[in-house]
């Protein structure tokens, strides 16, 4: 107990030189030992790497997580070191939502069998955003998260340490100070005017106390600028390195960049498959349009089956078509169109071609030519030009 409480003394004693220091410091009464250039730019580099890691893994836990009540039950499964229970992706349940609503429109009919295809893509995109998020967890989130909650601890608590110590240090030297300042004052030649020895006696007893608590002084002094350059280095090898973290963090960048690709590939292979199904079992019901804003007016009630085609245009060769003599313009294509077949003719988006119609063709198709390609494009692919 009796150590305990000594210990406890000195603990207090030593927080109070602390805290006298740095109030002095705070009101320009006291010097305070200054870090060389080099370490000041460590500590400002290590400060700007954990602010911007810190948003950085905030944000993107927003941008794989959007809904925050999520976030924070995965953060509490996480801190009690429990498994976060499965939870579907948005497009897995709008998946099954459509694939439940076919079953009740029919299976058999265009709505229900539509509903089948489209839900069945759903669930494969819920699949591969589950997969992205999964790989973006462990190849990005988790090394951020490691950082800030060890690397960076290590280096505040090191940080820390060093500050105190700086304060000892410079409390060391303020008492040194004073020390010599009183010495100096004792060793003063006394006031011979005076007829009593006994002021030269107390003269000569309080100059040796002073050279004694300088001694003292000095020795706490060589002490705390031996701790505080011990600490300083061990400081200075942690900020050092933070170069080693931006090496990581640089490949874990990449690793999610490349995950955040595959998964964008993936959804346009998975809607690209679909928008073919679609158009070959509806090719003139079915229009995906991403730039409607341009997309010339199209009622679908005047959509024509493609088997209502006069038998004399479906045994029509591309081959054999001629432009007429007149009637041929320019048209721009509007996005991106892949052929269902031979007849047709493949577009790219914002492209310019040559269309024109022949008799008995149905309205919502043109012949398009592009050099010495010829083919049936969709009216609603193009924007027809003066």
């Amino acid at each position: 107990m009796d150590f305990s409480v000594k210990k406890l003394a000195s603990d207090a004693g030593v927080f109070f030189s602390r805290a006298v220091q740095f109030t002095e410091e705070k009101l320009g009464q006291a010097e305070k030992t200054e870090l060389d250039a080099h370490f000041e730019s460590l500590l400002a580099r290590a400060d700007c790497t954990k602010n911007w890691t810190e948003k950085i893994y905030r944000q993107t836990e927003v941008l794989l997580q959007p809904n925050p009540s999520a976030r924070i039950e995965e953060f509490l499964y996480e801190k009690l070191d429990r498994k976060v229970p499965y939870r579907a992706t948005n497009g897995e349940i709008l998946g099954q939502y459509m694939l439940e609503a076919a079953k009740e429109f029919g299976s058999g009919t265009p709505y229900g069998s539509t509903l089948i295809q489209v839900g069945d893509c759903q669930r494969r995109l819920g699949g591969a955003e589950r997969e992205f998020l999964q790989t973006s967890a462990i190849s990005f989130l988790t090394p951020l998260r490691n950082f800030l909650e060890g690397d960076w601890r290590t280096i505040t608590k090191e940080r820390r340490l060093l500050e105190n110590l700086r304060l000892d240090l410079d409390a060391c030297k303020a008492r040194l100070k004073k020390a010599k300042a009183a010495e100096a004052k004792a060793t003063a030649v006394p006031d011979f005017q005076e007829t009593r020895p006994r002021n030269y006696v107390l003269s000569a007893s309080a100059s040796a106390l002073w050279t004694e608590e300088v001694e003292k002084a000095e020795q706490e002094l060589r002490v705390a600028q031996t701790e505080f350059d011990r600490q300083a280095e061990v400081t200075r090898l942690l900020l050092e390195g933070i170069s080693s973290t931006h090496v990581n963090h640089l490949r874990c960048l990449h690793e999610f960049v490349e995950a955040q690709a595959t998964y964008y590939s993936q959804c346009h292979h998975f809607m690209q498959e679909l928008q073919k199904e679609l158009r070959r079992r509806y090719p003139n019901s079915f229009v995906v349009n991403p730039r409607s804003v341009r997309c010339p007016s199209f009622d679908p009630s005047s959509a024509v089956p493609i088997n209502s085609l006069s038998p004399e245009v479906e045994a029509l060769q591309i081959e054999e078509v001629q432009p007429p003599p007149s009637g041929t313009r320019r048209a721009k294509v509007l996005y991106d169109y892949d052929a269902a077949d031979t007849s047709e003719l493949s577009l790219l988006a914002d492209e310019l071609i040559t269309v024109y119609t022949v008799p008995g063709m149905d309205s919502d198709w043109l012949i398009g030519e592009r050099g010495n390609q010829k083919g049936k494009v969709p009216v609603t692919y193009l924007e027809l030009l003066s």
